[in-house]
This record gives structure tokens, C-alpha cells and sequence, in this order.
């Protein structure tokens, strides 16, 4: 059955400041702050209703755009400018299309492309969740039911391949495993006191560059997870921090060499965007890549990025909504084309509860990725009124739970997100965030 044809009514951009509970560094750069953005999006379905969509995603500075000459302020407007364009763009396009034909249509032609695909990323969300909600139907059944129209236009390596048959045969997982996300900044200690209250056995452990600095702290933080967390698994995050291939091996090459990190050397299963983005996609990783996976996250800026990565020796990309629920969904579709060694695997930008971090984690289960990267509750401050936590709380009973001192949290204390609370029609939510509380993005 073809997919519905849609037309795009209305588009509302808002934000509201997060508050860190506690600094983030990542990379070279170090937040305490930053805006999350909310995007509305009415929607006309052809011979069936008109509904409004949502969705919500942080604008973290200084990822997006690592530029050096653009200060943590100038990435947080271009990504404000990478909404408006899409805006612009999406609500010009006044013909009746699929809500994929609606993405495809749109050309960002911002700078960097990871920027720029912010924003059509946003847009997307809101106008599937608003597509969902008019036929009645949850996000799990709609994308299974190619609902928003998913074809190969903009992956013609995919050309040939049963798409419908592929997400046809997807089976959305009960419950994602979270993957805890050590930071630069966070001590072996921390990590320590958090798993005496907390089940985790999936750990992200961020890397700074220096590959002693590193391997010292690596010694230490694998000393608690060896004690606290047996049979755990983990990943390196380089966040673009390293020079190329050569320091990689010498990482490598010490780690492998240390009888401190033999465990987990052996509980390590990738190592995630260490070279920076352009130079990932250019210079081979030659020998390295034979000894462990490595995956692309900033580098992935176009449908182009993830072929061009694989050619470069990389065996993965990440997942992640804020860069574009169709990019991974038709990457997960590559992975399946390709075959082994090929994977995805689902990492996260603070998302924050409520909209961003339901999605999200739909997206993951979804497309069966068993373990995900989940930080957004560990950094920012999750709901923006009580009121608003309270009705998520009411509307998605075991993603979220209260707290001893009445505060909305998610509901992480087994390690993992059940997904059945996100089965409801939309794109799994079904609460309103509080819009009156949010500060309108200027788009004139």
C-alpha cells in the first residue's frame, strides 16, 4: 500500500534553557549549559485529518561545529539557523508527499554538514510524530508499515534491496540496556558510587587524545568496572581528539601491552570518531582497523558519509536522532545489504527526558540495537515544570518514575529502558511538553 501523501501546514520553533547538574567535557570542550530545542509541525493528511507533531533535541555547542574560530554561542546560532533554513525550506514546499519525499526534498546547504542537518533532522520528527498521530498508530507498527515512504533516492547503493521487506521484518526490542557515559571530567570514584546504586554492565568511557593521559585514566576507571561491574562491556569515545591512524595503533599497542587492561581490552568492542571528521573520511585507517571496530559519529554529516567511512576501514556508525532518524534507519538497512562486519550502534547527545530521550530510544529498539548510550539524566536537568514531568510521568508509566523527594526521573535503576511505555500513537509520546513555558526561536 503506498504511503500517505501529507502537506506541511504550520512549523513552530522553540527552545529553553538546560541547566548541567553537573559539567560535561567531551572532546576539547567543557559544558554547563546549553538550549533545548522544540520543534511543532501540523501536518494535512491526504483524505484522513490534520494533527500537530513534536519533538525536542539539545543543541549542545561545540559539537555540531568544532570550527575553531566559532565560539560555543556562534555553534548554538548555527544550529538556529540550520531550524530556520528548514523551516523556510519545508514549509515552500507546499505539495501533497510522503513525509520522506518532504526530506528529500530539502537541500541544507549550511556549513558544517553536520550543522546543517540539524535542523531537516528536528523537522522530520515532528511532522512523522504528526503523520502517526492522524492514522492513529504508534511509531513501532507505522515505520514497520513504511508509513513515512522510505525509499533509496537518497541511498542508491540500496537500489535493488526490499526496503519494505527490511523494516517489514523488524523486531522492536522490549527493553534497551543502558550504556553509561564516563566523561573527561568524571572520576573513577564517581563512577564507583554510581554503580552502588545502579545496575549498569554497558559503559562509555570518553578519550582526551593523550594517549598516557588516557591509558591512566583507562587503568584507573577499569580497575572500579573490573570490582563493581563484572562482565562488563565498553566502548572508547575519541570525540575527534586523535592526530590519525599512528597514535591510534600506539594506543592500541600499549593498552594490549598492559596486563592492568588485558580484562578490558577484551571487554572493549569499539572505538568511536578518535581522528576528526573531514580527515576520517580521507585517510585510510590501514592496519589499525584489523585489530577493533572502529565507527564514524561526527563524521556522519550526509547519506555519503557512512560508504565513504566504510571504504576508509571503518566498520560502524552511530545512531543518533538529532542527525536523522531516516539516515539511521537506512543505515541500519546498509548494515543488513552489506552484511558482517558491518554495524550500527546508538549513541546519544544529552538527550533529555520527555520528548528527545523517547524518541530516541524508540529509534533504538526499533531497529534492534540491544545497548545504547544514555547520558542526557546523568548531566541535565530533565523536565522544565513540574507539571510537565508529572504528565509524562502519568502518560509513559515505567520509562519514568518519582524519586523519594518527588522529582521525575527516567527509570534506570535496572540498567535498562522499557520500550512498551513509548507504544502509544505518535512517535512515542503521548504528553505535551509545557509550550507555554518555552521561548519562542525567531524566524523573521
Amino acid at each position: 500500500m503506498p504511503a500517505p501523501r501529507l502537506r506541511i501546514r504550520a512549523i513552530e520553533l522553540y527552545e529553553r534553557p538546560v541547566r548541567f547538574v553537573k559539567p560535561f567535557r567531551f572532546g576539547a570542550v567543557t559544558v554547563e549549559a546549553a538550549p533545548q530545542s522544540f520543534v511543532r509541525a501540523l501536518v494535512s493528511v491526504e483524505g484522513r485529518g490534520e494533527a500537530w507533531g513534536a519533538t525536542a533535541e539539545m543543541m549542545m555547542p561545540k559539537w555540531f561545529d568544532k570550527r575553531p574560530d566559532q565560539t560555543p554561542a556562534d555553534t548554538v546560532e548555527g544550529l538556529r539557523r540550520s531550524l530556520r533554513a528548514a523551516r523556510e525550506g519545508y514549509l515552500a514546499d507546499n505539495r501533497l508527499d510522503t513525509a520522506f519525499g518532504h526530506h528529500v526534498a530539502f537541500t541544507p546547504t549550511q556549513e558544517p554538514k553536520l550543522a546543517a542537518a540539524y535542523g531537516p533532522a528536528q523537522i522530520d520528527k515532528a511532522v512523522l510524530d504528526g503523520l502517526l498521530r492522524v492514522l492513529g498508530v504508534g511509531f513501532f507498527d507505522g515505520m514497520r508499515a513504511n508509513v513515512a515512504g522510505l525509499d533509496a533516492r537518497l541511498t542508491p547503493d540500496l537500489s535493488g534491496f526490499d526496503l519494505d521487506g527490511f523494516l517489514g521484518g523488524l523486531t522492536p526490542l522490549p527493553a534497551v540496556e543502558l550504556r553509561h557515559t564516563v566523561g573527561l571530567l568524571d572520576s573513577p570514584e564517581s563512577v564507583r558510587a554510581l554503580l552502588a546504586r545502579q545496575s549498569l554492565r554497558w559503559f562509555k568511557i570518553k578519550l582526551g587524545g593523550d594517549v598516557a593521559a588516557d591509558l591512566a585514566r583507562l587503568t584507573a576507571i577499569a580497575a572500579v568496572l573490573e570490582e563493581a561491574a563484572p562482565g562488563y562491556r565498553a566502548t572508547l569515545d575519541g570525540n575527534e581528539q586523535y592526530a590519525g591512524a599512528e597514535q591510534l595503533a600506539l594506543l592500541l599497542e600499549r593498552l594490549e601491552r598492559d596486563p592492568a587492561l588485558a580484562a578490558f581490552r577484551r571487554a572493549l568492542l569499539c572505538i568511536e570518531q578518535p581522528i576528526a571528521r573531514e580527515a576520517a573520511l580521507a585517510q585510510p585507517l590501514g592496519a589499525v582497523a584489523e585489530r577493533i571496530p572502529f565507527i564514524i559519529d561526527e563524521s556522519d554529516g550526509d547519506y555519503d558519509a557512512f560508504p565513504n567511512a566504510r571504504a576508509m576501514g571503518y566498520r560502524g556508525v552511530s545512531s543518533k536522532s538529532c542527525k536523522g532518524l531516516y539516515k539511521a534507519i537506512l543505515n541500519r538497512a546498509r548494515c543488513a545489504s552489506w552484511g558482517a562486519p558491518l554495524f550500527l550502534s546508538a549513541e546519544d547527545l544529552t538527550c533529555q527526558a520527555g520528548l528527545s530521550v523517547q524518541q530516541d530510544t524508540a529509534l533504538v529498539a526499533l531497529l534492534g540495537l540491544g545497548h545504547a548510550e544514555r547520558n542526557g539524566h546523568q548531566y541535565g536537568e530533565g523536565f522544565g515544570t513540574p507539571d510537565e514531568a508529572n504528565a509524562f510521568l502519568a502518560a509513559h508509566p515505567g520509562f519514568y518514575a518519582r524519586d523519594p523527594d518527588g522529582s521525575v526521573r527516567l527509570a534506570t535503576d535496572d540498567g535498562r529502558l522499557l520500550t512498551a511505555p513509548l507504544s502509544t500513537p505518535g512517535f512515542a509520546r503521548a504528553a505535551e511538553p509545557a509550550w507555554a513555558s518555552l521561548t519562542p526561536i525567531q524566524t523573521a
